[in-house]
């Protein structure tokens, strides 16, 4: 799958349709919940009747004392208690990745805990950090996605922390993360926020922020992110594009899958290169030329309907080269001159038009 198809997977025009309601509030006794994993587009569905495999010294038994990385991905472990992490002496990160872990409490048996970087739990059963999660000073990347975790906490002394991935949970609020300093990655894609909290204000050591998929009405409390190059919010309720004027080093931004009506405040974001508004409510083309660094623009299910537009706006952009303009009027309703008209106005630096390469 190319770049611009698994982005198109990502902004599909179903508008938050996956999270409006809690699985959990309407399974029905024996069926299987489905979910979809946003990295793939996939279905995920829980097994009903999982083969547990027992976390006790056995499995634990067969790895060397001095292993330095724990990896135990996929094995249906249920428990961390028995699996005697303490005599691990050199662990310096563990993964369990989709296991049946509930509860992170036994990290309270690793004794050298300065020494790990990495904790990945990433698809297990988890509901709450433990507070022990918070004993990891030196802990670089920690990441709790596709759990069933409301609230974020105890991760506010976990200092040199640099990439904190949270998607797919449960999670209302961003809060207890503005001691991270050296936080450089935030993911909280599929979750339930309302808003984008001032919490962010603090995190000027931020270069990725994934928002995407949840309930936000409004672009604010971004100022301070002045080292930020990749902002995802698309597939919320936003109306308008605002509050990006200090984020001067943004170099993606994707905003698909939302009710923006119109390309606004983007005077300062001039070394933007992929603009993303997918399925939005846009019906001109304007306040675009001076994006000279643009090379994707990803327009379609809009309501474009002039060729002028497009002259006037992108034609003098020496970078693009790849744009998205179908389900537009003007791609429905020029549907054989449509990707020659486009040519022909945006000229030679133009590679790729609606994921299909121009025949040179």
């Amino acid at each position: 799958m190319s770049k611009e198809e698994e982005k198109a997977a990502l902004n599909s025009s179903d508008n938050n349709s996956i999270y409006e309601t809690d699985p959990e509030d309407v399974q029905a006794p024996g069926n299987p919940i489905s979910t979809l994993d946003t990295a793939t587009g996939f279905s995920l569905i829980d097994d009903t009747n999982p083969q547990e495999i027992a976390a006790d010294e056995d499995l634990a038994d067969e790895l060397a004392s001095d292993l330095e990385y724990l990896d135990l991905v996929h094995l249906k472990v249920k428990s961390l208690e028995n699996l005697n992490l303490d005599r691990f002496a050199q662990l310096t990160g563990i993964c369990l990745r989709q296991n049946l872990v509930d509860s992170l409490v036994p990290l309270k048996a690793i004794s050298k805990k300065d020494q790990v970087t990495e904790l990945d739990f990433y698809d297990n059963r988890i509901n709450h950090i433990s507070k022990h999660v918070n004993e990891f000073e030196n802990l670089e990347v920690l990441d709790l996605s596709f759990n069933k975790i409301k609230n974020i906490k105890n991760v506010d002394r976990l200092s040199k922390l640099k990439k904190l991935y949270l998607v797919q949970n449960k999670v209302h609020e961003i809060k207890n993360i503005s001691n991270l300093k050296s936080l450089e990655t935030l993911e909280l894609g599929g979750n339930k926020l309302t808003e984008i909290g001032e919490e962010l204000l603090n995190l000027s050591s931020i270069t990725d922020l994934w928002l995407g998929k949840n309930y936000i009405q409004r672009l604010q409390n971004l100022d301070s992110l002045k080292n930020l190059e990749i902002l995802s919010i698309q597939s919320n309720r936003l109306t308008k594009i605002e509050g990006l004027e200090e984020l001067v080093n943004l170099r993606e931004l994707y905003l698909a899958d939302n009710g923006i009506s119109k390309i606004e405040n983007l005077d300062k974001n001039t070394k933007l290169e992929v603009l993303d508004l997918t399925s939005n409510k846009i019906e001109h083309l304007e306040n675009m030329s001076h994006l000279t660094s643009l090379t994707d623009l990803w327009f379609s299910y809009n309501k474009i309907s002039s060729f002028a537009e497009v002259e006037k706006e992108l034609s003098k952009l020496p970078q693009l080269d790849t744009v998205y303009f179908e389900h537009n009027p003007i791609q429905t309703e020029n549907p054989t001159s449509y990707r020659r008209k486009l040519k022909l106005i945006l000229g030679s630096s133009l590679q790729k038009i609606d994921a299909t390469y121009i025949r040179s």
